[in-house]
C-alpha cells in the first residue's frame, strides 16, 4: 500500500519515525510524501508540553479529512498515544489504530531502540544518531520520564554500526542525541560513556562533523571537554539547557546544578575552548517565580551573552509535580517575561554575529535561494532546523553537500553573510 508519514516534536521522535518507514518499506510498502496519496497515514504525535498536544490532535483531525478519499487507515503512535491512548479512542474515533511506543516491542518482536535499519528524512546532508531514550532526571515540571520512562541507552556497537550505515550512504555530518546526551551509558554502562563513542565516531574516516546536543550542565566533565579538545572532527558547540539560574527555583524544578555551577561551567568553557558556541534553553514563569528571580535570570543572561538561545514560557503539565505546585505565575506574567527574555537575546545575538565579521569559516552548503543569488549553508556554530544559516554570494557554482571556505562580509537578524576565499 502507499503510505504517509508526519513525525511531529523533536529529533528524537523523527527518529523512530525514519525507522518506522524503513520497516513499511521493508514489508513492501510504498512510502509517499504527499498525504492525499496514501492510502495509510501515520501521525508520530509528540506529547510534551500543551501546545504539542494540541498540534498533534490538529494534525489528526487534518489527516483524517483524507479518509473520504484515498487513505484506508489512520495510525497515530507515539508520546501522545503513549500518554492518552484510551481517551484519544474515545475523542478521536476516526483513528482506525493507536500504537504506544511501548508496544512497538511487541508488534515488532524485538528491541526498537535497537533497529539499525532508518530511512533518513533530513536530506543527505545530516542525520540524526538517537543513543539513548527515556530519562531518569525527573524534572518536576517534565513529563518524559512518565511518557518514555527511565534512561535506556543503546550500546556503543550498535550506534557504531549505525553510524558507518549512514556513512556508507553518503552523511558526513552526524548529531547525537537523547533526552539527557551526557547521562549516555549511565544506566547499561554504570558510568558516563558519551566521551568513549565520540572518540570511537571520530575513528570513522568519511565523517567530518559530529556535534551532540542537550548536554545538561552537572554531566558535562573535563573528560568531555578534554575529548572536543583533542578532535576537530567534534564541533565545539554546546547545547546545554540549565533553565533558569536562581537557586531556589533549580531546587524547585529539581535540578542537579546550582547558580554558581552554572557560572563556574561557562567560564570553564570559554576559557578552555576559545572558539565555543554555547546553546541554552531558559524557562519563565515556572510556579513561584518572583520579579526578583526573574530578575536574576534577566541579569545572568544579560552577562553571560549566549552565542544562542531558546525560550520557554512554563506549561503545566498534568502528573508532574510543579502541576500541583502552589503560586503558578499569571499567563500574561508568563508573555511579558518572555518578551523581554527574546528582546534581550535578540540584542545579544547580534552583537555576537557583528563579531565574527572578517572571520572566515568551513561552511557545510545545503541548497541555494530561490533567486539564485546565494548559497545557504551552516558553520560548526549552526545546528540544523535550529540556529541561523550562512548565505553565501553565488560568485561561482558550488555542489550540494560540499564544504567551502566564506569570509565573513555582514549580518543579517540571526544570520550570517559571506564571500567564499
Amino acid at each position: 500500500m502507499k503510505v504517509g508519514f508526519i513525525s511531529l516534536g523533536c529529533n528524537k521522535n523523527l527518529v523512530d519515525t525514519e525507522k518506522m518507514i524503513a520497516i513499511f518499506k521493508k514489508q513492501g510498502h510504498e512510502i509517499v510524501n504527499n498525504a492525499k496519496d496514501a492510502e495509510i497515514i501515520v501521525i508520530n504525535t509528540c506529547g510534551f508540553i500543551e501546545s504539542a498536544k494540541q498540534e498533534a490532535i490538529n494534525t489528526i483531525l487534518e489527516m483524517a479529512q483524507y479518509k473520504k478519499n484515498n487513505c484506508k487507515y489512520l495510525i497515530a503512535t507515539g508520546c501522545l498515544v503513549e500518554r492518552y491512548k484510551e481517551e484519544l479512542e474515545k475523542i478521536l474515533p476516526e483513528v482506525d489504530l493507536y500504537i504506544k511506543y511501548s508496544e512497538y516491542k511487541k508488534i515488532l518482536d524485538e528491541n526498537f531502540d535497537e533497529l539499525i535499519d532508518r530511512i533518513v528524512t533530513t536530506g543527505n546532508n545530516y542525520a540524526y544518531l538517537k543513543v539513548a531514550d527515556g530519562c531518569s532526571n525527573y524534572c518536576t515540571y517534565c513529563a518524559i520520564p512518565g511518557i518514555r520512562g527511565p534512561i535506556k541507552s543503546r550500546t556503543i556497537e550498535s550506534i557504531l554500526e549505525e553510524a558507518n550505515e549512514l556513512v556508507k550512504k553518503g552523511y558526513r555530518e552526524f548529531i547525537v542525541t537523547a533526552q539527557d546526551t551526557t547521562k549516555y551509558g549511565t544506566d547499561n554502562y554504570g558510568k558516563p560513556m558519551l566521551p568513549e563513542l565520540l572518540e570511537k565516531l571520530c575513528e570513522i574516516p568519511q565523517i567530518k562533523w559530529i556535534r551532540f546536543l542537550y548536554a545538561y550542565p552537572e554531566t558535562i566533565t573535563d573528560e568531555l571537554i578534554d575529548t572536543i579538545k583533542k578532535h576537530p572532527k567534534i564541533c565545539p558547540y554546546f547545547d546545554i539547557p540549565i533553565q533558569h539560574i536562581s537557586d531556589t527555583v533549580l531546587k524547585r524544578m529539581n535540578r542537579h546544578s546550582n547558580g554558581q555551577s552554572i557560572r563556574n561551567l561557562i567560564d570553564k568553557l570559554r576559557k578552555q575552548i576559545p572558539n565555543v558556541v554555547i546553546r541554552t534553553t531558559v524557562m519563565v514563569g515556572f510556579p513561584g517565580e518572583t520579579n526578583e528571580e526573574f530578575q536574576e535570570l534577566y541579569n545572568f543572561l544579560e552577562e553571560a551573552k549566549f552565542d544562542k538561545l531558546g525560550a520557554f514560557m512554563y506549561s503545566k503539565e498534568e502528573g508532574t509535580p510543579a502541576e500541583k505546585m502552589k503560586n503558578q505565575v499569571h499567563p500574561q506574567t508568563k508573555k511579558s517575561r518572555y518578551n523581554k527574555i527574546m528582546k534581550l537575546q535578540q540584542k545579544i545575538s547580534r552583537e555576537n554575529l557583528e563579531q565574527k565579521i572578517g572571520n572566515i569559516y568551513e561552511i557545510l552548503i545545503e541548497g541555494s535561494t530561490k533567486n539564485a543569488n546565494y548559497y545557504i549553508g551552516r558553520s560548526y556554530m549552526d545546528t540544523p532546523e535550529i540556529d541561523g544559516v550562512v548565505y553565501i554570494e553565488n560568485t561561482k557554482p558550488l555542489k550540494i553537500g560540499s564544504f567551502v571556505k566564506c569570509k565573513i562580509t555582514e549580518v543579517r537578524d540571526y544570520d550570517l553573510i559571506g564571500k567564499i576565499i
